[in-house]
Order: structure tokens, then sequence, then C-alpha cells
């Protein structure tokens, strides 16, 4: 199991984040591996130092491992899952070694795994979340993140994006140390819940309208779908909560092109005042054809 990175630091379980980022700085130019090159030990103590400081700089991780809920090393306790979508992470590695070493060539991969002058050290992955509407998840929709230190981040959310879906951006995360490759941004959607419409993996579902006298003789009504207005036959006599599905008219499954369907399901509304003529109507035509849709 990994040291306790608090005692590996020297902070106290208290510390502010400038204290655990201060003492790393100390401590890791007593041991860097480019600055004591062929020294296992100092290798190796640097490599501990790194790992606490990674955990410790993440405010997530740390409350994680202070709540138990990961460990030294920063894996799941006793099967609790550790993802939070939209946590932002702590001070990257790239921060803190520009400001011991500069930027003049000082590089070697990840800090404490071998490398050397301008091999580059990739940067870190952010994650943000991203709030937007349903219709939006559909059609897709062009949208700005802002991010942390006020800067945005533009970018294309595809049509039939789904909630919880994580887009990543290549190149738009933390910057490298060293000149290497910068970190991606990791942008995980979520989706609004719609007060019409219903998703089931690419399929919708919606629910309309119908007067009575559309139930009985039929005909073509207007559905307002996502994509558009559309046309529903209905046929003669159309129950309550009968379902129709319109094929194609769902949501488009992203590169595969495939589109699930629309699932229209009708309600036959009454009238707000019932009439002498659909009264006496309804009386003459029950005392002839009464039926029992109950059994």
């Amino acid at each position: 199991m990994a040291s306790d990175p608090y005692g590996v630091l020297g902070v106290a379980k208290a510390a502010s984040e400038d204290e655990i980022r201060s003492a790393f700085r100390r401590l890791a130019k007593s041991c860097h591996p480019d600055l004591h090159p062929g020294d296992t030990a100092a290798s190796e103590r640097f490599k501990r130092l790194s790992s606490a400081y990674e955990l410790l700089s993440d405010a997530e991780k740390r409350r994680q491992f202070d709540a138990g809920l990961i460990d030294a090393s920063g894996e799941p306790v006793r099967g609790y899952s550790t993802h939070r979508a939209g946590a932002a992470p702590g001070a990257g590695f790239g921060d803190v070694f520009s400001d011991l070493f500069g930027d003049g060539g000082w590089g070697g991969g990840r800090p404490g795994y071998g490398g050397g002058p301008r091999a580059g050290l990739r940067g870190q992955d952010v994650r943000y979340t991203l709030d937007i509407d349903f219709l939006e998840s559909i059609t897709g929709a062009k949208k700005r993140v802002t991010m942390p230190d006020g800067g945005v981040l533009d970018l294309t959310v595809p049509e039939g994006v789904s909630d919880g879906q994580v887009l990543r951006m290549r190149g738009k995360g933390r910057p490298a140390f060293g000149g290497g490759e910068a970190g991606d941004a990791l942008v995980e959607i979520r989706v609004r819940p719609h007060p019409d419409y219903k998703r089931s993996g690419d399929d919708l579902s919606m629910s309309v309208p119908i007067t009575i006298d559309e139930a009985v003789l039929g005909g073509k009504i207007e559905v307002a779908a996502p994509g558009g207005r559309l046309q529903l036959a209905l046929p003669k006599g159309t129950s309550s909560g009968q379902v129709f599905r319109l094929r194609g008219k769902g949501v488009r499954a992203g590169s595969s092109g495939r589109q699930g369907d629309l699932l229209v399901t009708v309600k036959i509304v009454m009238p707000d005042v019932i009439d002498e003529g659909l009264s006496y109507f309804m009386s003459e035509w029950r005392q002839k054809h009464r039926y029992d849709p109950r059994g």
C-alpha cells in the first residue's frame, strides 16, 4: 500500500493548497531524477513525492481520500466508485515544475519515470460539465464552456448526444511541462428534461391530444415533433392510449447514421362543454350500440 501522502510531504492533514504545493516544490528539488542522474534512491523518493502531490493537489481526490473512499494510491476502497463528472482537477505538475526549473528545457516524461531534458511531460486532462436543452441534444448545438481561469472553450455538441456522454477535446486541457503534449478537455453533457418528449435509446416518445370526432371518424392531424411538424393519419375508431410509430423520426445515432423512431400516444380529450346535440346523439347511439370495453 502507498504511504500516507500527508506524511510523505511532511504536512498536516489540514494543510492548505499553498502549503502542500510549497512542501512539494521544496522536497522535489532535492531528489529530482534530472538533478540526480543514476541515483536510484532519489528517483524512488521522487516517485513517492509525485504520487502524494498528485493526490493532494486534486481537491476531489483529496476529499475522497480524507473520507476513506480511496487509498493513498488513488484506488477505490471497498468497491466505492470515485468517478465524479465535472470535478475540476487541482494544480498540474506542469505548473509546479515550471516554477521549479523555468522553461529552460527540463522535461523527462512523467515525473519520477525516467526521461531527460526536452522529453516533454503531457499536460493534465481537465473535466467540465455542460447543461444543454433536450432539443439541443437531438439536433446538436454550438456551445461555450467557461473555464475556471476565465477562458472559454467553444465546442460543437453533435446531434443525438445522450445524457452523461463525455466529449473529448484533444489538446484543450492543461499545458504540458517542457514542451510536451497538452492534456485534453473532457466535457460531460447533462441533458435537461423536456415536458413533452422522452427518450429511450434512439427512440423518442410523446403524447398528442385528439378530439372525440377525430377518434371516431379518423383523419390527419399535425404532430409537433422535435425535428419539425409531421402528419399523422388516424384510422377510424382510434382509441385513447393507442400508440403510433413513425419510423426514422427519432434520434440520429451519431456516426452510424441510424435514426430511431418516434412513438406517438394519442389521448382523447373531451370538449369543455357537452351541448344538447351531442348528448342526445350519444344517448340514442348508446341505446342501439352499447358495448363494454372493460370486459
